[in-house]
């Protein structure tokens, strides 16, 4: 969790609120892609560690003021919710473990997408981002990696 908050803390230092924001996104997806615990980290939510759950806030925190700042440049689309944070580690986790060993740099070309998509001016508007509620019962049901054994239905 250190390490998620000290690259939300660097990307807060950079002059350039654009390059921290997308400083922050290839640190963090990064770090997913060769720490599966760090990875669950960006994907779950553990509301019994309560020291834990105060960093993650706490970076959260930095998050919204990085989005905020990079909006006020006018680089990031003004539709950018920071909930699209949360589905772009959802997504990178699936594509780090999909392709495991075989293309282990393939989560390099997905997050270059998306920062690309989330850059203004936007091509078209997105369809609704996901209530910060459904978001985090989301985080709830997730399996952790390579946690193959749990089943659904366990997660609810």
């Amino acid at each position: 969790m250190d390490a998620y908050a000290d690259a939300v803390a660097t990307a807060l230092e950079d002059p350039d609120p654009w390059h921290g924001f997308t400083g922050y996104i290839e640190a963090a997806c990064a770090m997913q892609a060769t720490d599966n615990g760090f990875a669950d980290v960006l994907t779950m939510t553990f509301p019994t560690a309560r020291a834990m759950e105060k960093r993650r806030n706490e970076a959260y925190e930095g998050m919204v003021r990085l989005i905020g700042r990079a909006k006020a440049t006018g680089r990031l689309r003004e539709d950018f919710d920071p909930s699209d944070l949360v589905l772009l580690h959802m997504a990178n986790l699936g594509v780090v473990n999909a392709c495991g060993d075989a293309a282990s740099d393939a989560w390099r070309r997905v997050v270059a997408l998306m920062i690309q998509s989330f850059e203004a001016p936007a091509r078209a508007p997105l369809p609704a981002s996901p209530d910060h509620d459904a978001v985090y019962r989301a985080m709830l049901r997730a399996i952790p990696a390579g946690d193959t054994a749990r089943k659904p239905e366990q997660n609810r």
